[in-house]
């Protein structure tokens, strides 16, 4: 006999006996009740997976012994059957929670659909989904060695994040493990095509894409107008799959227009990639044109902290007449002063908000043990952000700017990867720290786990001396110094880091919406 059990309540039960002799047949076991008040006793006495629930009986009526069923257990299944099409009593048994809604006369397959919809839903759509990715896996192998063009490698990522997202759930661990190898091949595939490629972009490449110093220009500016104010959002460190987790909160109240994926620059940090961001320039362009705003990684002080100027700079050379604001958010106490002063920006034409959260969390996995708990992978990690969105005062903003007629654009500087492996490099005193990519003089490193930039001109990036050259690290590496190796290589292990090339830290969202 099954182990499913259900309870069927009905002041008719005697009528529903063709619809029970049809269920045990399948191994069903079914109890049965002539009322309310019977129901809620036996359910104290026994535990059922789920319950059929007549809508119109004498004494306690359906809705309210559901009221009662759902205040003693709230997790268990209800399905409503009732004769009524009345609109209010959908309305109340939907406000109730049920798990589905039948009109009488109900059929045998009708019952039988509803208990699949419900117990065996799960393992319907892991076994689906399973299958599915069994047939995707080999058509993504092939697509992966015929990747020849950015866009190509846009549409490859986004469908591993979908299978990603989709297998993250299932039963079958052993289908994640290979989505988690064909990702890691994925990647570095990614990083021979932007060995090869990458320099050429800044060449007159026409498969150049859209990169963070030209992103304002060709895909913000067109958004703004005097008829509709912008509210342009740019949050730090965020990723593909990250934007995905929380997508569906914005559509409530915004429609999507547009959505690319752009690529950032290198270094994949946020001193490089958000700069070039507000400047329009690349690193090498910003410390010649603007001396006074850029700081080179061996100077003291804060990286990011003229972007409000550099922004300035590229409207009054983009030639563009409006009023702008600019904010920063590196706390949830700014936030909520923000967003309770937020009506005051209706007048401007674009408002700037950067937002630091998701950069904050990423290095408090680093260095502390309960977001290490809280974050272990992927999929904890975009758990944790859609958590924290959800209850930010970022979506206050936005639920505002809806109200108040804001066009939305957001985006982010870069990506960030879970790193695993360690690779040794040397250099001098005047190394920069990032674990993702250094620059110095004198740099000594294994050559498979690096790209190298030995003149950082070609990519247009600024040298601080004469000798000094780039590396970055490929898919997911990290740089650890010999010296106190293994407690380094232990500490960072694990971590969300940024800075070099991979897939999560490159290819990156961009979305403009429209208010509902």
């Amino acid at each position: 006999m099954s182990n499913i059990k259900i309870l069927w309540v009905d002041d008719e039960i005697d009528l529903l006996k063709p619809h029970i002799l049809f269920l045990e047949k399948k191994n069903y076991e079914v109890t049965k009740c002539q009322s309310g008040t019977e129901a809620i006793e036996t359910l104290e006495e026994e535990n059922f997976d789920i319950v059929f629930l007549d809508e119109n009986m004498p004494g306690l009526s359906g809705i309210d012994t559901l009221s009662e069923i759902k205040e003693k257990n709230d997790s268990l299944p209800v399905v409503m059957i009732t004769k009524s099409e009345e609109e209010y009593i959908m309305e109340e048994a939907i406000g109730s929670k049920i798990a589905d809604y039948l009109i009488k006369p109900v059929n045998p397959n009708q019952i039988l659909l509803s208990l699949k919809k419900n117990l065996d839903h799960s393992r319907l759509i892991s076994e689906k989904t399973t299958s599915n990715y069994q047939q995707e896996f080999r058509k993504i192998a092939m697509d992966m060695a015929m990747v020849n063009s950015y866009s190509e490698w846009v549409e490859l990522y986004q469908k591993l994040v979908y299978w990603e997202i989709q297998l993250e759930d299932i039963e079958d661990t052993g289908m994640f493990e290979i989505l988690e190898s064909q990702k890691v091949e994925a990647n570095s595939q990614f990083c021979k095509y932007i060995d090869k490629n990458y320099p050429d972009w800044f060449n007159g490449d026409e498969d150049a894409p859209i990169m963070s110093h030209t992103l304002f220009k060709q895909k913000v500016v067109p958004e703004i107008s005097k008829d509709q104010p912008t509210l342009f959002i740019v949050i730090d460190n965020l990723r593909y799959d990250q934007w995905k987790a929380f997508e569906p909160i914005v559509n409530n109240y915004y429609k999507k227009e547009e959505e690319i994926s752009y690529c950032s620059i290198l270094p994949t940090a946020t001193q490089y990639a958000r700069n070039a961001i507000f400047s329009g320039l690349m690193p090498e362009d910003m410390k010649k044109r603007h001396p006074d705003l850029w700081l080179d990684d061996v100077d003291e002080g804060g990286k990011n902290m003229n972007e409000n100027e550099f922004l300035t700079a590229q409207l009054q050379r983009l030639g563009l007449d409006i009023k702008h604001e600019y904010y920063k958010i590196t706390n949830e106490r700014s936030g909520k002063t923000l967003a309770a002063n937020f009506k005051g920006l209706k007048d401007n034409d674009l408002t700037v908000v950067v937002y630091n959260f998701v950069d904050m969390l990423s290095h408090s996995k680093t260095e502390m043990e309960v977001i290490k708990e809280l974050a272990s992978n992927d999929k904890s990690y975009r758990s944790l952000t859609q958590s924290w969105f959800k209850n930010s005062p970022l979506l206050d903003m936005i639920q505002q700017a809806q109200q108040m007629g804001f066009k939305l654009i957001i985006t982010t500087d870069h990506g960030t990867i879970n790193v695993k492996n360690p690779s040794k490099v040397i250099g001098d005193k005047n190394t920069s720290l990032n674990l993702r990519y250094k620059t110095g003089k004198s740099l000594t490193y294994e050559n498979k786990e690096v790209l190298a930039a030995t003149n950082p001109k070609t990519i247009h990036l600024p040298s601080i001396n004469m000798s000094s050259s780039f590396i970055f690290a490929k898919g997911d590496y990290f740089f650890a110094y010999p010296n106190n190796y293994n407690h380094y290589v232990s500490y960072y292990r694990n971590t969300y880091q940024h800075g070099g090339v991979s897939l999560e830290e490159m290819i990156i969202p961009f979305a403009v919406l429209n208010p509902r």
